[in-house]
Parts: structure tokens; C-alpha cells; sequence
């Protein structure tokens, strides 16, 4: 009997250990479909980052129209994607943050093959977007105000969804609004001379980051999920070539090229970063951009930036 209770008691113990040490499953939803953009993420699944915070990570792929939902469902932990995704949906008043910025800048730039010296040689043309959303619907809102241009007496939008490339390559368009690690690398790479404008004087927001729901501040998960996250920007950064070698085999051979993570790298860094933590937030860029949103009537004259995003999971100190 003594023997029986012994046994019982080191099964009990063992499976205690057991449950304790067995890693927890976090869902993260990344934007479109997989991607070198989304390098620094793969990075930290298959070199241990998550593993070391006791985590086992699955990824999503998909439009975050589709994630965001999923998120508010509880059937994703967090997200990646615009911090316009986390603005309007907590305006509505879903519960949600942005918590950590993959991209210390937009990547959103207006370019064409045809010259483009300033903002003002947009009046009379026709700019392509993806359409009346997202941060390139809004960068480029921002844009044209800092012109004075007024949208459709001035310039006329088309919507031509996530075909700019070929846009621009075939005249439909004069000019569109891309990303300057994207479609620009793919038209320098073909040998086609470029003519890019900078929207981040007009609209200077923090790029793609994550994304989570209230709840998850309240635990130390989001935090464990913040420091592999970062681990994986800083290593993507350092060694770019490495990385792509590290989760080329996640997004495979037609998910993107090493010159489109070069031209991605710049974006993750600066001097707010080496001060604060490579993903951490920069309050002044998000302080003028809400003020942009609330100019273009997309949020509330009283919204305030830090209802929006948070530092607070962001280690200054990332080895």
C-alpha cells in the first residue's frame, strides 16, 4: 500500500513537472500570405526565441480584415499589422493595442517612371491606390493636404487594388501609392528608372507591428511575445543575409527576395530604436499622424495617441 501511494505521489509529480515545463501555444495572424516581410517573426520561431520564453508559436497568414476578427474572437493571440488596424478598431471600441513596431516609418511611398520632383506634379494625374483604406489610403490623404490638393478636383484616385506594379508598368495610372520595399525594389531590380515622393513629413506613423487585445497586457504573454519578436528584428537587422536564409524556408522561393528584406531593414531602426529598444514606438511620430487622422475626420477631435499603443512591453535591453 505504501508502495501504491509512493508510485501514485512521483506520477502526480511527474506530471506536474510535465505540465509546467510544456510550452504554451500562442496564434499570431500575419497580414497577406507568407512573406519575407515577415522575416523577423519566422526568425524568432525557428531560431528558439519563442521556445526560450516557453512558447510554442503558430502562424496565420491572411488579410487582417479576416485576423482582426479572429483576434476579437480569442481564436488568434495577436496580430501583425497596420497601426491604423489597431486605431480604428479600438475607436469602434474593440479592445485593442499596437505593442510593438516592426517598422519604425511607413514603407508607403507614391512612385511612377515618369519624373515626380514634388508633391505638386500630382495635380491633373491620376494616382493609383489599393483602394480607400488602410496606410496608404491615408498617407496619401495626408499628402495631398500638405499640397493643398483636394482628391478628385485635383488628383483623381483609382482604386486598382494590389496591382500597382503593373499599373505603373502599363500607363493605366501615372503614378501610385506602393512601398518603397516592394514595388520599387522590383522596377530598380529590372533596370527601370524610379521617381519616388516621401509621404512621412505629411504622415509620419510607425509601420506593421503587433497587434493584441487588452487582456493580454494584463498577463506576462504579451511581454514573452514582445521580447522574441524583438529578438528576431534585432538578429533580421544585423544580419540580413542570414535571415533570409533562416526563414526562407517558411515563405519559400516565390515569397520574396533578399534585396526586398535589404531595402525592409533600414525601416526597423533609428535613432529612437537605439535609444528606447528596437521595437519600440516613437510618440512623436504617432502624435502626428492621429493629429492627421482627426484632420481627415477618421477619428474623434479629442482621440489621444497613447490610447493607442504602448512602450511598456518593449526592452530597451535585447541581446
Amino acid at each position: 500500500m505504501k508502495r501504491a501511494v509512493l508510485t501514485t505521489l512521483a506520477l502526480f509529480a511527474a506530471a506536474t513537472a510535465s505540465a509546467q515545463t510544456a510550452p504554451r501555444t500562442v496564434n499570431i495572424g500575419l497580414g497577406y500570405i507568407p512573406n519575407v516581410q515577415f522575416t523577423p517573426f519566422y526568425v524568432a520561431d525557428t531560431l528558439g526565441y519563442f521556445k526560450a520564453e516557453g512558447l510554442s508559436v503558430k502562424y496565420q497568414h491572411g488579410f487582417v480584415s479576416e485576423l482582426m476578427p479572429l483576434l476579437l474572437q480569442g481564436k488568434l493571440d495577436f496580430i501583425v499589422g497596420d497601426p491604423e488596424d489597431a486605431v480604428f478598431a479600438r475607436n469602434q471600441g474593440a479592445p485593442v493595442k499596437y505593442i510593438m513596431a516592426m517598422y519604425q516609418k511607413i514603407p508607403v511611398t507614391v512612385f511612377g517612371t515618369k519624373p515626380l520632383n514634388s508633391v505638386a506634379d500630382l495635380k491633373g494625374k491620376t494616382l493609383g491606390i489599393p483602394g480607400p483604406f488602410g496606410s496608404t489610403y491615408n498617407a496619401v490623404q495626408a499628402l495631398l493636404d500638405s499640397a493643398g490638393l483636394k482628391e478628385g478636383s485635383d488628383v483623381k484616385l483609382a482604386s486598382i487594388g494590389f496591382t500597382q506594379l503593373d499599373a505603373v508598368r502599363a500607363g493605366r495610372v501615372d503614378a501610385a501609392a506602393g512601398y518603397v520595399n516592394n514595388e520599387v525594389v522590383q522596377l530598380r531590380a529590372a533596370g527601370t528608372r524610379v521617381y519616388t515622393l516621401d509621404v512621412t513629413a505629411a504622415y509620419p506613423m510607425v509601420g506593421v507591428g503587433l497587434i493584441t487585445v487588452d487582456k493580454n497586457l494584463k498577463t506576462d504573454l504579451a511581454r514573452k511575445v514582445v521580447r522574441a519578436s524583438q529578438r528576431g528584428l534585432k538578429f533580421t537587422v544585423t544580419d540580413p543575409a542570414r535571415a533570409f536564409k533562416v526563414a526562407q524556408p517558411t515563405f519559400g522561393a516565390g515569397g520574396g527576395t533578399l534585396d526586398i528584406l535589404r531595402a525592409s531593414t533600414p525601416l526597423m531602426t533609428g535613432a529612437f530604436t537605439r535609444a528606447n529598444g528596437i521595437g519600440a514606438s516613437d510618440p512623436t511620430a504617432w502624435n502626428k499622424a492621429v493629429a492627421a487622422l482627426i484632420k481627415q475626420g477618421n477619428l474623434p477631435a479629442g482621440a489621444k495617441a497613447t490610447e493607442f499603443y504602448t512602450n511598456t512591453l518593449v526592452s530597451k535591453t535585447i541581446r
